[in-house]
């Protein structure tokens, strides 16, 4: 996988976070907050998850001692969540651009809850953005059972938008 591919992967899921961000927003509180009964509660807890997982990442990634220090908590209001999550945006993007082809390919071993694993960087940034996919499709479920349209995040979608190609 090249430098070039995980950027655009990245783009992807930058792009269909802020979606997901922009939907929830027409929300009311209720239904935001509201216990769906999923694998994070609801709306506000998932998206706690994606945002506190993609920056735990961020954060091994940048070998920090505590990769967990900072992580969000369920008593996040969607305005901070957000401004979290561009913030770690930002920061992903700062370490993407300190990447080439050949680091993407050396291996870092990590400590997770599950234990720990050796992979290189590709394979923990392809995981990053299928993690969140995974769990934009969960809120799409919620979305759905609170009679709301979802957005629209496709991956085909993403490419085939002219303002994400710039």
């Amino acid at each position: 996988m090249t430098l070039q591919e995980i950027k655009a992967l990245m783009a992807f899921n930058t792009w269909a976070n802020r979606r997901f961000f922009e939907a929830v927003g027409q929300l009311s509180h209720e239904q935001y907050t509201r216990d769906m009964h999923s694998s994070h509660g609801g709306i506000h807890g998932t998206l706690v998850h994606i945002v506190g997982t993609e920056g735990l990442w961020l954060a091994r990634w940048q070998k920090h001692p505590d990769p967990s220090a900072g992580l969000p908590s369920q008593g996040h209001s969607l305005a901070d969540l957000r401004a979290l999550w561009e913030q770690t945006r930002a920061d992903m993007g700062q370490f993407l651009d300190g990447l080439n082809d050949q680091k993407l390919q050396e291996i870092l071993t990590a400590t997770t809850r599950a234990g720990t694993f050796s992979n290189p960087y590709w394979q923990m940034i392809q995981h990053v953005v299928d993690h969140s996919s995974y769990h934009r499709g969960q809120i799409v479920t919620m979305l759905r059972q609170l009679g709301v349209t979802p957005p629209s995040t496709g991956l085909i979608r993403f490419y085939r938008e002219p303002a994400t190609q710039a």
